[in-house]
């Protein structure tokens, strides 16, 4: 379960550090605002569940492998930004895929841990939804998801799977590969197809009389 954790924790990483640093060089960013980006994006929500649930110092300070995908990812993205932009939604892509991941991870660490549940699958979302909230927060724009298709939902979702897969002695691979391939899914046809939750009706101005 251990090993499993890190390598989803690695890889998920990677992929959010990517969007983080991503965003930051569509900002113009310069070279230290990308890589602070990316290691803002890719850890934040990891750290914040480490120090909810008592696994403190949280494992993205004491483990230099987190710092080094961060550094990698952000890297990457800052040298051929102009390449990762043509492709569709690269950001929101990228995105979806650390989101999957790290509501995986969240959800098993929680387990681990001990926590019931519920409050693994919160602390799953927690995970999922952190480092995108202080992305957008650094780049002083309205948090993703706070208005963004399906956002947390979709984490809620991945994390859910991987706590039934628990509580009925599913193995922990299979069950992570299909939270976050629910995940991954469920996110990516909200943006394909706009499917939100419901918002406040506005009403229309009035014609000046």
């Amino acid at each position: 379960m251990k090993t499993l954790v890190l390598i989803l924790d690695l890889v998920g990483t990677f992929v959010f550090a990517l969007a983080g640093a991503t965003a930051g060089a569509r900002r113009q960013l310069d070279v230290f605002g990308v890589l602070v980006l990316a290691f803002a994006a890719a850890c934040a929500g990891g750290i914040a569940r480490d120090v909810l649930i008592g696994a403190t110092p949280p494992a993205a300070i004491t483990d230099w492998r987190f710092l080094a995908t961060s550094v990698v990812a952000g890297v990457i993205a800052f040298r051929w930004h102009a390449a990762i932009e043509r492709m569709e939604n690269p950001v929101r892509m990228f995105d979806a895929a650390g989101l999957a991941l790290f509501a995986v991870v969240g959800t098993q660490k929680a387990l681990a841990y001990e926590l019931n549940p519920v409050m693994a699958a919160l602390f799953g979302m927690l995970t999922g939804i952190g480092g995108g909230v202080v992305r957008d927060l650094l780049l002083a724009q309205i948090p993703l998801v706070l208005r963004a298709d399906l956002y947390a939902v979709a984490a809620l979702g991945g994390a859910t799977v991987v706590v039934l897969g628990q509580q009925f002695g599913a193995p922990p691979l299979p069950t992570a590969l299909c939270g976050a391939a629910f995940c991954f899914v469920l996110r990516v046809m909200a943006i394909k197809r706009g499917w939100q939750l419901p918002k406040p009706f506005q009403q229309p101005p009035q014609q000046p009389k």
